[in-house]
């Protein structure tokens, strides 16, 4: 793991020079495309094909720094080291996908070990390739606390869960901010996340093949079939209810079923991870002790109970927060022996602990203060 700026560079520097040969590009999947989208002007689900398993990348990023060339849309992405966002903004943008651009955005995240990614763009190859390459940098540069802070109308089904994939492997926290959007595959990328925050809007629908040479509904829903028994596969591992493929194949596309909290709940897509909490569980009792684990699932329940509680439904992302900082004191988080596992401790890093909305000197409430793309209102 990486602790400072010049055993980096150093590290760097010999790993260039070790690149004799040249990167093998990412082999274009063969499988047919499939995609979702949903918006005011492209508001259906499409698909080309069934999902097929992504070939094995080529090179193994991890092990080398000559990543091959890949795009990324400007505008739509950015990186900080702090939290709040309210106060603080999105942080700087990220112009593209090569090493160094990447290596310069992440590091002055290592030394108090967050990093926050700012995604407004469309679920796709592009989001994908940001997923793995920012993890792998913060892997390499030990930053073990990251947020992913999305916001998306949606996009294709096979990168929404080669993406989840890479989130479910790599330690993510999902935040849907207040006055953001969560549509369509945006869905299926918060099934991955080890805990999930949400306050803005998120809805799913029917996903809708082009191209298809299907004639009669019969026909449709066996072109369809396969992309249903990829989907349910990928629900499954991750802990999300099987209900999300069912609304995927029966919410016309041309509207948008939006999600209560509780249907989020009853899903799988909000709040810790099913599938995670029971590794976490099976490593804390190792690790921090039973004591321990008990304490963080009582948090947990307060958690619900008083700071998402049904009549909070719409509350500012950085209120439930404060509310859950507020909260952790009266059961002992942070823990002295496991601070690093305790609830929310990704706040425990020398940043700002947020009040709620409206607290701050001269810091008016955010409710429903942002623009259509989740950005703190001007």
């Amino acid at each position: 793991m990486l602790r400072n700026s010049a055993p980096f560079c150093l590290a760097l520097l010999c790993l260039v020079l070790a690149a004799c040969k040249p990167a093998v590009p990412v082999a274009p999947s063969e499988a047919p495309q499939v995609e979702i989208t949903a918006g005011t002007d492209d508001n259906g689900a499409i698909s080309s094909g069934p999902v097929e398993p992504a070939p094995p990348r080529k090179p193994d990023l991890s092990k080398t720094t000559d990543w091959p060339a890949a795009p990324l849309t400007p505008g739509v992405t950015w990186i900080s080291c702090d939290l709040d966002y309210a106060q603080h903004g999105d942080g700087e943008p990220l112009e593209g996908l090569d090493f160094l651009q990447i290596v310069d955005r992440v590091q002055p995240c290592q030394e108090q070990g967050v990093l926050r990614l700012r995604y407004t763009g469309k679920i796709n190859a592009e989001f994908t390739a940001l997923m793995e390459r920012v993890s792998n940098i913060a892997s390499r540069m030990g930053i073990g606390k990251r947020v992913l802070d999305i916001g998306s109308s949606g996009g294709r089904v096979e990168d929404a869960i080669r993406a989840g994939d890479i989130i479910g492997a790599s330690q993510w926290t999902l935040w849907v901010r207040d006055g953001a959007i969560c549509h369509s595959s945006c869905v299926l990328i918060l099934a991955a996340g080890d805990n999930r925050m949400i306050a803005g809007k998120v809805g799913i629908h029917r996903m809708m093949r082009i191209n298809s040479a299907a004639s009669t509904r019969a026909e449709l829903t066996q072109e369809l079939r396969d992309v249903y028994g990829q989907l349910k596969d990928y629900l499954e591992r991750n802990g999300a209810a099987v209900t999300v493929a069912d609304l995927m194949m029966t919410v016309p596309n041309r509207k948008l079923r939006l999600l209560t909290s509780a249907e989020l709940d009853e899903y799988g897509l909000q709040g810790p991870n099913a599938v995670q909490d029971d590794l976490d569980r099976i490593q804390l009792t190792r690790k921090c002790g039973e004591g321990f684990v008990r304490r963080k699932d009582d948090f947990q329940l307060a958690f619900e109970r008083l700071c998402r509680k049904p009549e909070r439904e719409g509350a500012a992302l950085e209120e439930i927060q404060a509310c859950g900082l507020t909260l952790r004191d009266r059961f002992g988080f942070p823990d002295e022996k496991c601070p690093d596992d305790s609830p929310l401790a990704e706040f425990d890093s020398g940043l700002a602990m947020l009040e709620p909305a409206g607290d701050r000197e001269g810091q008016p409430s955010r409710s429903g203060g942002s623009d259509s793309g989740g950005h703190p209102a001007p």
